[in-house]
């Protein structure tokens, strides 16, 4: 997904163009989005990272989306975006697949294998087998007459599709398939596929900078799968996963006592699971290491970096055992964010290039890592080799 031919404005760029293309002033813009004048400048000139709830804030101003602010999608190769329209064909067919339903062993094969390729960040990879797997996993569903499992497979791959869209920047393709994941999630009369279903509903409005509806989507997942009796492995990790969203969600809403209650509750279900790893079921991660790094997340966006940092420092010398290539960019990502925010440059950078070696196609596009790195890039630090080849992948230098 290398984008070094072209440079992508920057989110600082964006801002200033759509605030001076609205005859904003910069302390106008920051009063209304509840900022100093200062924190606008920096964050305008490259000095300063730009967070979710900053991004969200100035967002709300100035009437666009954060994904316009950051100027998503990002520039990518032309086979990117042919393969981006391929799978918006096939969510907006989701009820006619017209193929033939495929060979069911083989189905789960391919099924796990995306799996697998979501777990990895591969996601041009899961752009080329998406459309296909979409249509043959509905077609089967459709010919097994109401087969829960059936169902749950169409569940999956659309959230596979989800992450996809998501991650690329897609936000109203992202809104289009949460709708196919809870139509095909309703089929299944399975609690958990429902609650995977609030847990992407939720990420829709948490992409968005809705982090209040976000909230009310994951209290309402919550009571739902709290009410439905069921007690398996599976539901731990679907009633952790929503709390997990909620950390996240809580914290950017500035919310501390509820990221800590989302994060007790995460971390005393996790303890009932047995500990050998993290457990994926339903495209959903659970275990006390995710736990971990969304409570290290949750500090860093609630300006505690150097706890956040404290909490890191370990889990990068010894990271968790199990953890995927898209949890482990997470906590180097973060790990960079907290560094940045302490000054510590070189340690941010050492951060960001392990998330670019454990998983380059998020981090080419993850808003955070390219934040860090713009911030980085601009603090006259333009000489370091590896600093630049990280910017030119990301499309932030040529």
């Amino acid at each position: 997904m290398d984008s070094s031919t072209d440079m992508t404005p920057s989110a600082g760029t964006n801002i200033e163009l759509l605030r001076k293309a609205r005859g904003f002033s910069r302390e106008a813009l920051a009063s209304m989005a509840n900022l100093s004048p200062s924190h606008l400048r920096k964050v305008e000139t490259g000095e300063r990272a730009l967070t979710p709830p900053v991004a969200a804030a100035i967002a709300a101003a100035m009437h666009v989306s954060p994904a316009r602010i950051y100027g998503q999608p990002f520039l990518g190769p032309v086979e990117q975006s042919d393969l981006l329209n391929d799978l918006r064909d096939a969510v907006r067919r989701y009820r006619m697949p017209n193929v033939e339903v495929p060979d069911l062993e083989q189905l789960r094969t391919d099924l796990n294998d995306l799996s697998d390729l979501r777990a990895g960040t591969k996601y041009m990879e899961m752009l080329r087998v998406l459309p296909t797997l979409l249509a043959q996993v509905t077609a089967t569903a459709i010919a097994s007459h109401g087969d829960a499992i059936a169902w749950e497979q169409v569940a999956d791959a659309y959230g596979c599709a989800y992450s996809v869209a998501h991650r690329l920047g897609q936000p109203d393709l992202a809104e289009m398939i949460v709708s196919r994941h809870q139509w095909a999630a309703q089929q299944t009369w399975n609690p958990n596929a429902e609650a995977g279903a609030s847990w992407i509903e939720a990420g829709v409005f948490q992409s968005a900078g809705d982090y209040a509806s976000g909230l009310a989507v994951v209290d309402r997942g919550i009571v739902q799968l709290e009410s439905s009796g069921a007690r398996q492995i599976d539901h731990v990790i679907s009633l952790g996963s929503l709390h997990l969203r909620g950390v996240v969600l809580a914290s950017r809403h500035k919310d501390k006592a509820l990221a800590e209650q989302h994060s007790a509750k995460a971390y005393a279900l996790a303890a009932s699971l047995p500990q050998d790893a993290d457990h994926l079921r339903h495209n959903l991660t659970f275990g006390t290491a995710n736990t971990i790094l969304h409570d290290l997340a949750s500090k860093v966006e609630l300006d505690k970096p150097d706890k956040a940092d404290e909490m890191a420092t370990p889990l990068l010398d010894a990271p968790p055992a199990g953890l995927r290539p898209s949890r482990l960019a997470h906590l180097f990502i973060d790990t960079a964010r907290a560094r940045l925010a302490r000054g510590d440059y070189s340690g941010a950078e050492e951060a960001l290039r392990r998330a670019f070696a454990v998983a380059p196609q998020m981090s080419e596009v993850h808003p955070m890592a390219r934040e860090v790195l713009r911030v980085l890039f601009l603090l006259h630090q333009r000489s370091k080799p590896e600093l630049m080849a990280m910017a030119k992948r990301a499309g932030l230098a040529s």
